[in-house]
């Protein structure tokens, strides 16, 4: 079963990026078409069997105008998870979210941040743990059906780059999960002591999570078998209207206000 999946893993990498091949002609002659992403979209099929993780999906990004790449990325997520409904949360709605739900420490925390993929490292950790439900990066992708991934009475699945080291970019998990718990008061901490030396990696993002997830024993999979990054989009798609957008280009100094 493992070889099928290795298998459909590169199978779907070829299709994602013959697809990202073709776009760049069409951005050529389109290059202010854009695509939006909806904000909510109901699950195709609906199951009557309860599970422990919620069968939502949360994603956000910096807009919900893409480009057609980032769009068939979220269209095929959309097939390989028919049982799930799925919400798009903006920048406004996430200040939103911490302001209602997290605490004042957390929330002031929260404002701190410059870097939307910082804020996004917290905010992903807050829904998780009050709404539950799995987060996927906006350029990032199923490589196998996510019912079949999750199982309806596991707690959680948290996804290995390498044996020992998690990944951020794919998280799923029940809502009150003392792991998230961990690693928000972790962030909050980095926050407050102004550790930016390290950058975003560090301050809010995998590093964190880690950390957190030090000596415990939890569900999890290989990237491989789950869900990987880059084959449908690539950073000059993701932010084809904010170059120099993403995560690494900003300086340390300016993470925090």
């Amino acid at each position: 079963m493992l070889i099928f999946k290795i298998f459909v893993n590169r199978l779907i990498k070829i299709l994602g990026h013959l697809s990202k091949l073709l776009c760049y002609p069409f951005h050529y002659f389109f290059p202010k078409k854009r695509f939006t992403i909806p904000s909510y979209a109901k699950a195709i099929f609906s199951s009557k069997n309860p599970a422990r993780v919620p069968r939502i999906i949360w994603q956000t990004n910096y807009t919900d105008q893409v480009s057609l790449p980032v769009y068939l990325n979220f269209l095929f997520n959309r097939l390989m998870s028919p049982r799930y409904e799925y919400h798009h949360v903006s920048t406004e709605e996430r200040v939103e979210f911490v302001k209602k739900h997290a605490s004042e420490q957390t929330f002031t925390a929260y404002q701190k941040l410059t870097d939307g993929a910082a804020q996004a490292d917290l905010w992903r950790l807050l829904v998780l743990n009050i709404r539950g439900g799995v987060y996927m990066d906006i350029d990032a992708h199923l490589v196998w059906p996510l019912s079949r991934l999750i199982n309806d009475e596991e707690d959680e699945l948290y996804m290995l780059r390498r044996e020992g080291h998690y990944n951020n970019y794919f998280i799923a998990t029940a809502p009150n999960s003392p792991i998230l718990d961990r690693a928000i008061a972790i962030i909050v901490d980095n926050i407050e002591q102004k550790r930016v030396d390290k950058g975003v990696y560090h301050l809010t993002g995998p590093e964190v999570l880690n950390t957190a997830l030090e000596g415990e024993v939890v569900n999890t999979l290989l990237y491989r078998y789950v869900c990987v990054q880059g084959s449908f989009t690539n950073e000059h798609f993701q932010y084809i209207d904010k170059p120099r957008g993403k995560w690494t280009y900003a300086e340390n100094d300016s993470l925090l206000k």
